[in-house]
């Protein structure tokens, strides 16, 4: 499976000031594969250190974190020889070990001419035990794979490259391929082990059965976060999470039973595992848009579409069925979606607006900024009469870039409305997604 962080990390490996590189991501998004496939292909090496599945390498970091050291005892463990420019040094599973992360300061100080990488999920949590070496590393994200990338791995290499093309170019009968593509993708995911069941046996059942047990494996890592979180309520609000897409967070609905500060707890541990991200309200007057970032309003995305669905229980049968894209699940599948490409296209930075007004509901789904500009982006079946929310943002921010809405009809620009309906389809590549080949 081609991922598009593939050329970020070739452009890694020539950056002149390159450190070692942290990937993170869920688990079973594909971290591991990938550096993996990167090694073998770019260097005449690769030094491969899982320190989940061989805990006796842990005892490499025991003592003095000497790069010098650490690479010389990998040499006799491993039974290969590591050379700066022609190895790339993988450390795996690198939470199980939270002084290999600390030691990665030393490479980078010591000997920097080594390309060094390390993966990791629940990494977030290993740092509250590990001296983190900070300004010493670099950070990627990966996340389950976008419509584009879920398209070349079943082989449909050219209806990837339209769906990466100007939405405006595509014909009529491409767009309704892409479409019906598009609608098997809401429900298989992006997550690899899903969709390879379903590239090798055409079977969205087997899609659907990898997804039950990914959901299941990530209950188990529950047990991982206590006793800081309570797994139950892990539990709890994971599954409720996935029925919430779209809609405003609050702790009180996400759980049963369980005190707000409790929910909330489990809430974050579930971002800081990737599992599922918070999208804060935001001021579009300026930017950056962080820096106006609600703490206290947002909305939260699951990791992946697939788990959407199968932690939702939705009925596969009658949603499957539904015509229009943006009536899936009352909607909530479409946003899931735009959201999930979008924090790809826009390189992990996600927020939207709700207005903060006595008794209005104004809200819209998503900011994406564009060539310095903010634009509204909206994820919607009607016309541009029933976009309220839309025509207040723009009169409200005229220095705003005009709006985006998501649809499952054909690209349509309308300049004097400063609105342009783009095919849902082409999400990634209308807001900012860009991939060399």
């Amino acid at each position: 499976m081609r991922r598009f962080v593939d050329e970020e990390l070739r452009r890694w490996k020539d950056g002149i000031r390159r450190k070692p590189l942290i990937l993170r991501g869920a688990r079973q998004v594909g971290k591991t594969w990938s550096l993996k496939e990167f090694g073998k292909n770019h260097f005449e090496s690769l030094a491969l250190v899982d320190l989940e599945r061989n805990p006796q390498l842990r005892g490499l970091f025991d003592g003095e974190l000497s790069a010098a050291r650490i690479c010389s005892d990998l040499e006799v463990l491993l039974r290969q020889k590591i050379t700066p420019g022609k190895t790339l040094l993988f450390f795996d599973e690198i939470q199980a070990c939270p002084r290999a992360i600390t030691a990665l300061r030393y490479f980078f100080e010591e000997m920097p001419e080594l390309h060094v990488v390390a993966a990791g999920s629940l990494l977030e949590f290993a740092l509250r035990d590990a001296s983190f070496p900070v300004g010493r590393i670099q950070f990627l994200n990966l996340y389950p794979l976008c419509f584009a990338e879920y398209l070349e791995a079943i082989g449909n290499a050219p209806a990837a490259a339209a769906a990466l093309g100007n939405p405006a170019d595509i014909s009529p009968v491409v767009h309704e391929h892409l479409r019906d593509e598009l609608k098997r993708y809401l429900f298989i995911g992006g997550m690899p082990a899903a969709v390879k069941a379903y590239a090798e046996s055409g079977s969205l059942r087997e899609a659907f059965e990898v997804q039950a047990e990914i959901a299941e494996s990530y209950r188990m890592d529950f047990a991982k976060y206590t006793p800081q979180v309570d797994r139950f309520c892990l539990d709890a609000v994971f599954t409720s999470l996935a029925q919430s897409v779209g809609q405003q967070i609050k702790y009180a609905r996400l759980g049963v039973g369980y005190a707000n500060p409790t929910l909330k707890k489990a809430f974050e541990a579930l971002c800081l595992a990737h599992v599922a991200r918070r999208v804060p309200s935001a001021d579009p007057s300026g930017m950056p848009l962080g820096a106006s970032a609600s703490a206290k309003v947002f909305k939260a995305l699951m990791l992946d579409l697939g788990l959407m669905r199968s932690l939702s229980r939705m009925p596969n049968d009658i949603e499957y069925a539904r015509a229009d894209l943006l009536a899936i699940y009352r909607g909530a599948m479409a946003e899931q979606f735009v959201g999930q490409e979008m924090l790809v296209s826009q390189n992990g930075s996600l927020y939207y607006w709700d207005r903060q007004a006595k008794s209005s509901s104004a809200e819209i789904d998503y900011l994406a900024v564009l060539n310095g500009r903010i634009h509204p982006v909206e994820v919607k079946s009607g016309a541009t009469g029933s976009l309220r929310s839309l025509h207040l943002f723009l009169a409200t921010y005229p220095e705003c870039g005009s709006a985006l809405v998501f649809s499952d009809r054909p690209y349509a620009d309308l300049p004097e409305q400063r609105i342009t309906f783009v095919p849902l389809y082409s999400a990634f590549a209308a807001t900012g997604g860009q991939v060399t080949r």
